[in-house]
């Protein structure tokens, strides 16, 4: 009997252990409860705040960019919609993915790819790329691999696709058909350069907007780094109106909470509605609208008067505001097709194509490229010598068609006698001004030019801004080091040589020449608007500068540019328009291109030709606008540029009768001098 019983030792024995493993699980229990009150208590807020986010995702609204207009209303920018599609690789699994345990309903999405294929129109190629992707993309199988992150798999779907997508959505799984707004151009080419194009933000503007560190900013100092809430994939202003007024366009982004599961899938009803704070949504607002002083009616007779020639510009200012009535570039480019919505493959074509065109059509040649104005530039060279009264303009000089100095022979268009000032700008002789060059010196020269804003930006900041050139014995002397030589200054006389401007400097400079020596500031936005056109902000005219001439000089030139298209001598006068009362000075620049025996001979021929230049206010007695156009190698600026300047001077005049609701009025040339105010 006693050996059935347990001794006491063992029963000693097994009470200790009871009683470590109890302290055990008492210990175990204990660390338990503090890790959970840890979690639940000291730190539940913060846990529950991120698993909120965990099934809360917040989803962007995209804005309205602002619309663009011209002075008269007619839209030159615009936003449309943009049709593109989204495919989830995991809920579109293509038959040619490696065999693997198949969810439920794997058949269905065999079959919804195919079906997506098929009404996207996809080829062989793009279906086997499209395959590609989904394989890389679902290569593990965990719910946050990039198998469950949306694709984009097309751009700006034909309006058909997109409502045989809809129509037929649940035979798609996994497909979703999304929104958004593209930059849209209705009239093309026209005004490109000066309009713009939007792009996708690159990575180098971005990470300016964006640098290290800054998702660890708080919100204020994120809006001071970025203040227009640039993300990657953002669409901005590239070039002109577009880039430069990119703050006012550009609006500010909504956003939307929305429930998601762990495959980060959307998840409507009540349950989900019940997890959304306040509050859930917050409206876009959208870019504010611009109103340009531009008027695209006019830019369209240009463009029509332009059509036989390569390349040139065209700049139509208000002679009394500075406002610009035209800007136009020859060649140009079409900016829907860089303005995305046709997809990244195409607009890298695009921009391709456009770099390698000799005729460089993605410069602005009324603002970024300078050129030799030639004899465009005689009137100020004419107002140098009469301030400084070097030379009187009753003053008369001979021209034998050709001035020596040195070894070097200086050449004349003609033999025209004994000129005075007046009719060797009417005449534009070449000796003339070779012979008051060399009296005035360069210097006085530039002096006079820079009056007018020649050789400086005018500070217009839509596009890179040439500041052209007026040279000085100065800038020779750095350049050329002790090889100073008259021809430098007989050069300048005549807008050659070192000399350059651009075609918006010329402009403004003949509309100081017109109003009495004003300089505006180019102004070609007008107003910024709200969408239902009422004015937020209006910019009124800015006078730049007032150039220093004595209005008795003043009314000498104008008599002069008047003589050049009215006077039967005057080089213009062939082709004057008798209804129209203009004043004006042609010119014909050499652009020195020498051809190398290698070269085409056709390429050879056209750049070795001459710029031919008129540049004119109108009407001559009291102005109102000022034209300046430049045909680029186009010869001779008598013959090609100023039957230009003549169309578009026609064409404005008549714009403004037709606006005004009256009759075209003829006017009949006077032979007399404009007063000028």
């Amino acid at each position: 009997m006693s050996n059935l019983l347990v001794p006491r030792s063992d029963v000693s024995e097994f009470r200790k252990r009871y009683r470590w493993i109890a302290l055990a699980a008492f210990v175990a229990f204990a660390v338990i409860a503090a890790r959970l009150f840890q979690l639940q208590v000291v730190k539940g807020a913060e846990y529950a705040q991120v698993a909120h986010e965990n099934v809360i995702r917040k989803v962007t609204i995209p804005t309205t960019r602002g619309v663009i207009r011209d002075a008269n209303g007619r839209v030159l920018a615009s936003s449309r919609p943009s049709f593109n599609v989204l495919l989830v690789p995991g809920r579109v699994m293509p038959s040619v993915r490696p065999s693997r345990p198949r969810r439920r309903g794997s058949a269905e999405e065999t079959d919804s790819f195919t079906r997506i294929a098929d009404t996207l129109r996809l080829n062989p190629d793009e279906r086997a790329r499209l395959e590609g992707r989904i394989r890389e993309a679902c290569a593990t199988d965990e719910d946050r691999s990039p198998c469950w992150r949306p694709i984009l798999v097309r751009e700006d779907l034909a309006r058909d696709i997109v409502a045989e997508l809809k129509q037929h959505a649940a035979e798609m799984v996994g497909a979703e058909v999304v929104s958004q707004p593209v930059r849209y151009y209705p009239f093309k080419r026209l005004g490109s350069h000066m309009i713009g194009y939007t792009a996708e933000i690159d990575a180098e503007t971005l990470a300016k907007y964006k640098p290290p560190g800054y998702e660890q900013l708080t919100a204020e100092e994120r809006q001071k780094v970025n203040p227009l809430g640039y993300e990657g994939g953002d669409v901005t202003g590239a070039t002109g109106v577009e880039r430069s007024w990119e703050s006012y366009l550009r609006g500010q982004r909504g956003w939307e909470k929305r429930v998601v599961d762990a495959r980060g899938r959307y998840r409507t009803g009540p349950d989900a509605e019940r997890l959304l704070d306040a509050p859930s949504r917050q409206e876009p607002l959208a870019g504010r609208d611009l109103r340009l002083a531009v008027d695209i009616d006019l830019e369209q007779a240009i463009d029509r008067a332009m059509r036989p020639h390569a390349a040139g510009s065209a700049v139509v200012v208000d002679v009394r505001t500075g406002r610009l009535l035209a800007l136009y570039s020859k060649p140009d480019y079409d900016p829907n097709e860089l303005s995305g919505g046709s997809g990244k493959d195409r607009i890298r074509e695009a921009f391709n194509k456009l770099y390698t065109d000799p005729l460089r059509p993605m410069l602005d040649k009324t603002m970024s490229g300078a050129f030799q104005p030639g004899s465009t530039f005689k009137p100020f060279s004419a107002l140098a010598a009469l301030e400084d009264k070097i030379l009187a303009p009753t003053d008369r000089e001979r021209c034998d068609g050709y001035l020596s100095f040195g070894r070097r022979i200086f050449h004349c268009t003609h033999v025209h006698g004994k000129v005075d000032m007046r009719e060797a700008i009417a005449q534009s002789c070449n000796i003339y001004f070779f012979k008051l060059a060399e009296n005035v010196g360069m210097d006085r020269i530039a002096r006079v030019a820079t009056e007018f804003g020649l050789g400086q930006k005018t500070g217009i900041g839509v596009n890179p801004e040439s500041p052209g050139r007026i040279p000085t014995r100065s800038w020779y002397a750095l350049r050329y080091k002790g090889q100073f030589r008259i021809g430098f200054t007989l050069n300048t006389a005549i807008g050659q040589g070192a000399t350059t401007v651009t075609p918006l400097q010329l402009a403004l400079a003949y509309a100081a020449l017109g109003n009495g020596g004003t300089v505006f500031s180019p102004q070609l936005v007008r107003a910024v608007e709200t969408s239902d056109g009422a004015v937020v902000q209006e910019f009124p005219p800015r006078v730049r500068q007032k150039a220093k001439v004595a209005p008795e000089n003043l009314t000498r030139v104008a008599d002069a540019l008047h003589a050049v298209v009215n006077d039967e001598k005057g080089t213009a006068y062939p082709v004057r328009d008798r209804t129209l009362e203009v004043a004006g000075k042609t010119g014909t620049a050499q652009t020195g291109y020498v051809a190398s025996p290698s070269e085409d001979p056709k390429k050879a021929w056209y750049l070795a030709r001459d710029h031919a230049w008129f540049a004119a206010y109108s009407p001559a007695k009291v102005p109102e606008i000022a034209v300046v156009v430049l045909v680029e190698h186009g010869g001779s600026g008598p013959t090609v540029a100023a039957p230009l300047a003549m169309q578009i001077i026609k064409e404005y005049h008549r714009l403004q009768a037709q606006r005004a609701g009256k009759p075209m009025l003829v006017r009949e040339p006077s032979a007399s001098a404009p007063e000028v105010p």
